[in-house]
């Protein structure tokens, strides 16, 4: 079945991969040769006896020169009002976030200070929560309202909390394929971390352009800013050493896709023993710098080194904390249910995609390896189960 942009529902990764291939003139060994990989994995991705891996996605795009949401089919849209609704709010956020220089023209005043950031408490929780369309509906009016008050006072405070708007405006976009709108967003958190009165602050836009440099395929470049930003963090504050912890969990998976588990490793216990220093101490810019959130990187850290045994086995031993994020536990079970999937445990892997929909039903129907995932299920199965069929229904697949 066709989209009403010409794309089919249900075209897998590497379906996609074996198009643009072909438009390149490349044959499998010769894709391979350019992204470093094999030529047997080339061709059992494309023939979709094994799933399309973020990493070796990432390699492929840039062998093809093509960025990695387009291998993915991001973003994905759906058909009618209800199944495109997570997308709605990105015109507004677009036009937002285009107020460089000159504030928006509002038309009412915009809310005191104190009152958006009530609206930021609130516009955070529904990050976590990965309520998408929630989130995108409050966000557009905040970024305005903020952009007014930093332009036309350059209060300090006013700069502060409109780099905590766009830093959410690009982990949102982000997650939804708008890959191009996020670097527009992360500029101006940039610009707004300058003139705030937080040190920290551009620290944690390095952090955030890390994530969108992994999401691009550029894993060494993602790890040196890390590196460098970690660096230069006196971590002997408790608000330093949490973002000196993160920024450490950032690195260590940079280092993973990189192929480099030794520095992948060392970064990993770093922010091991961040966490235990940090214990209940405050959490002002919601990096959730935790036992649990950094277990839970852990299995990261082995999955994409291949150790798929090792994530499964630091899995059965993990004690998620009810207090650890929806986005971050349902992040989890979609990792673990891609481990699963590449050592052949079916339905273990539905198992698992199927509780990440319980714990954050938008975010897991969007994220890419969520739908690879579904798509290979539906791939190794003689007869769906329904619970499956169902599951591709409510993904739009």
């Amino acid at each position: 079945m066709v989209r009403s942009d010409g794309a089919e529902y249900g075209e897998t990764a590497g379906r996609r991969i074996a198009h643009w291939r072909k438009v390149r003139g490349l044959t499998q060994s010769g894709l391979a040769r350019q992204a470093h990989v094999s030529r047997s994995l080339i061709a059992q991705v494309e023939a979709g006896h094994k799933p399309a891996t973020p990493s070796l996605v990432a390699a492929v795009a840039a062998a093809l020169d093509l960025e990695p949401a387009q291998i993915f089919g991001q973003p994905y849209r759906g058909e009618g009002p209800r199944g495109d609704a997570v997308h709605t709010a990105i015109p507004a956020i677009r036009r937002a976030l285009a107020h460089a220089d000159l504030p928006p023209e509002l038309d009412a005043p915009p809310r005191s200070l104190d009152a958006l950031e009530d609206e930021l408490v609130v516009l955070q929780r529904l990050q976590g929560a990965a309520a998408h369309v929630r989130l995108g509906a409050r966000l557009p009016a905040v970024l305005e309202e903020l952009a007014v008050h930093a332009a036309e006072t350059d209060d300090p405070r006013a700069w502060r909390l409109l780099n905590h708007a766009d830093a959410i405006a690009v982990s949102l976009v982000r997650r939804l394929g708008y890959h191009d709108l996020a670097q527009v967003g992360l500029e101006r958190a940039a610009v707004a971390a300058q003139r705030a009165d937080d040190p920290l602050l551009p620290r944690l836009v390095a952090l955030s352009r890390a994530l969108l440099l992994l999401t691009l395929g550029a894993m060494e470049t993602a790890l040196t800013m890390v590196e460098r930003a970690a660096t230069a963090i006196d971590p002997d504050g408790a608000d330093a050493l949490t973002v000196f912890g993160s920024l450490h969990l950032r690195a260590a998976v940079a280092a993973a896709r990189a192929g480099r588990a030794h520095d992948a490793w060392e970064h990993h216990g770093i922010a091991e023993d961040v966490a235990r220093r940090i214990g209940n101490r405050r959490d002002p810019y919601g990096l959730q710098v935790t036992p649990s959130n950094v277990a839970i990187h852990g299995c990261v850290v082995a999955i994409e080194l291949g150790d798929y045994d090792r994530a499964l086995r630091m899995d059965e031993r993990l004690s998620l904390s009810p207090r650890l994020w929806a986005e971050r536990r349902a992040h989890h079970e979609i990792d673990m249910a891609r481990a699963h999937l590449w050592v052949g445990r079916h339905k273990e892997a539905l198992d698992r995609i199927l509780r990440a929909e319980r714990i954050a039903p938008q975010m897991t129907r969007y994220h890419p390896t969520s739908r690879e995932t579904v798509m290979q299920l539906d791939r190794v199965y003689r007869t769906l189960p329904e619970s499956l069929r169902a599951l591709e229904a409510r993904m739009g697949i």
